[in-house]
């Protein structure tokens, strides 16, 4: 078990940190600038979560065999790609979210003191959407611990997860032997389900200050 909660929070987390550095800067294009362009990126990005995840790790498999004699499939990178895929819209949605309410103009005056475009996201930028970073890192962890139908697909060979173990004790009925994968699970989630309470909490209090 301890083998299966590890992996799970390895790949869980590995695709978390991967969606949340994507999504930044395509929710600083859709907060910054206007344009046919930028709607188009940042609303066909949300047609993922209408693909199931059965096609998105077929399409892998599939990109992997016929284009890289197999060289990714069933490997960590590719699985954790798969998660990265398939959650980026949940953490797109909460970095625009936290970039939204960063006032521009901190930047401006940031730029104005001769500050470069990457000082400024980091050194000013970064410290204002570090709450929405973190939820979306917890919106596609939760997403990815959960996983199992792209998991059972792309997991690497002799690997198992808490999703995977719970299914296959679930598939021969035994429930007491799937229960403790089960509790785990919810024991993994329960820390980023508390710090994404903290941060939805905030929202309404900013939004009545402003």
């Amino acid at each position: 078990m301890a083998d299966a909660a590890w992996h799970t929070a390895l790949y869980g987390g590995s695709a978390a940190l991967v969606s949340t550095v994507m999504a930044v800067p395509v929710a600083l294009l859709a907060v910054r600038h206007d344009g046919p362009l930028r709607r188009l990126l940042e609303r066909s990005s949300y047609l993922v979560l209408a693909v199931p995840g059965l096609v998105i790790a077929l399409s892998l498999a599939y990109f992997s065999s016929r284009y890289a004699d197999d060289l990714w499939y069933q490997t960590a990178p590719m699985l954790v790609m798969a998660y990265a895929i398939m959650f980026f819209p949940l953490a797109l949605v909460g970095v625009r979210a936290s970039i939204a309410q960063a006032p521009p103009g901190l930047e401006d005056v940031a730029r104005s003191l001769g500050q470069g475009r990457l000082a400024v996201l980091w050194r000013v930028t970064r410290p204002l959407v570090g709450p929405g970073l973190a939820a979306a890192f917890c919106l596609v962890f939760l997403s990815a611990v959960t996983e199992l139908t792209a998991t059972l697909i792309l997991v690497p060979t002799g690997v198992q997860t808490l999703a995977t173990q719970f299914w296959r004790y679930q598939q021969n009925l035994a429930y007491g032997q799937a229960a403790p994968f089960a509790l785990l699970m919810i024991g993994i989630a329960a820390v980023p389900s508390y710090v994404l309470a903290r941060f939805f909490d905030r929202l309404p209090a900013r939004a009545t200050t402003t």
